[in-house]
């Protein structure tokens, strides 16, 4: 496996969404964040982070998955029983599958039932949603930015 890979298999998974944070971390959500979704698996995009890809697995399998060589505890995120890959050959093809797609589902059951209601409508109203709630933001964040400067 590699980044473009798993790239293409978790896009191919229902709801996600991909984004770039933190500078080097291509981030897959389930849902779009404006919605209120949340991120299942990233990639780092370059070679300067902890392992290749860092995912949740909950917390039956988080120890199971530590027995693992190459497989440590995400830092940062291993409280919330994320792991991080420190290479490609730790796992086959079907294994990267099968643990992406648990970590899918794991945060996909987890979700608020109000985003899961927005996940269920017709893509096109839900991303004239998406829009709008970002707008709705953007308006709120300038808001907060002309209160600030007038009280500077």
């Amino acid at each position: 496996m590699d980044n473009e890979r798993i790239r293409e298999f978790c896009l191919a998974l229902p709801h996600v969404t991909e984004s770039v944070n933190w500078g080097h971390h291509l981030v897959f959500w389930v849902g779009d964040k404006a919605i209120g979704g949340k991120m299942f698996a990233l990639i780092h995009l370059d070679e300067a982070g902890t392992g290749v890809v860092w995912f949740h697995c909950g917390a039956e399998r988080f120890q199971e998955l530590l027995e693992t060589e190459g497989v440590l505890p995400a830092p940062y995120m291993a409280r919330a029983f994320w792991v991080a890959i420190e290479r490609w050959s730790v796992f086959g093809q079907r294994q990267w599958q099968d643990e992406l797609r648990q970590a899918h589902q794991l945060i996909y059951d987890k979700l608020p039932k109000r985003t899961k209601t927005l996940l269920a409508m017709p893509e096109k109203e839900r991303a004239s949603l998406i829009r709008a709630g970002k707008k709705a933001l953007s308006a709120k964040l300038q808001s907060k930015v002309k209160q600030k400067a007038r009280r500077e």
